[in-house]
């Protein structure tokens, strides 16, 4: 994503579990924390809310193109509110790509089947959905040797062709000296048959 969108509480370990992730395999990563309540009555209403105005906002600003519900671990009544109807429904519509992050890896909430992708854990959350800039720049790396040895194979073939052709080439003034070679023949020979037609006149 250019820019995440994360639904999560402010003070929570999920967060922080994400701002590390993000951190160590894609620095780059634009995030916006959306403080919202994870648990109790109010929380699915402020997540309900705050899905339904960034996808009004969506259009202002297009670079906004996913959305992060998470929260960490805890009992079957603390991950309640991911069980909410109208929260699963909220999520389904939302025209952003959501990834929702509830709980731990046996946790699994309405929210998590609503969503376009689960994650087991925030950090696992985090991981999916950056690429690894470590990996990346090996990548760049072996790309640029074999980008190297593959110039430089063009170069020496280029370079045998050239000589070959230098070889083949020969200076003007070759062939001029040979013509001018061959003209100073011709004008000995002219001025002896010339000399010898003049004697032969003479003779008669």
């Amino acid at each position: 994503p250019r820019h995440l969108l994360v639904l999560t509480s402010p003070s929570g370990a999920a967060i922080r579990d994400v701002l590390a992730v993000l951190k160590a395999r894609w620095p780059l990563a634009r995030v916006t924390l959306i403080g919202v309540p994870v648990q109790g009555r109010e929380a699915a209403p402020a997540l309900i809310a705050a899905l339904g105005l960034l996808n009004r906002q969506s259009t202002l600003d297009p670079e906004r193109d996913a959305v992060l519900i998470t929260r960490g671990g805890g009992s079957l009544e603390d991950l309640w509110a991911f069980n909410d109807e109208h929260l699963a429904r909220a999520i389904f519509h939302s025209r952003l790509p959501v990834m929702s992050a509830v709980g731990h890896e046996i946790d699994t909430t309405l929210a998590d089947l609503a969503a376009d992708m689960r994650a087991p854990t925030p950090a696992a959350a985090a991981e999916m959905l950056v690429p690894d800039s470590h990996e990346l720049a090996q990548r760049l790396v072996g790309l640029e040797r074999r980008l190297s040895r593959d110039i430089q194979v063009r170069l020496d073939g280029e370079s045998q062709h050239l000589a070959h052709l230098r070889s083949r080439l020969r200076h003007p003034g070759e062939a001029l000296g040979r013509q001018r070679h061959l003209l100073r023949e011709l004008e000995v020979r002219l001025c002896r048959a010339a000399q010898a037609r003049l004697t032969n006149e003479r003779q008669l």
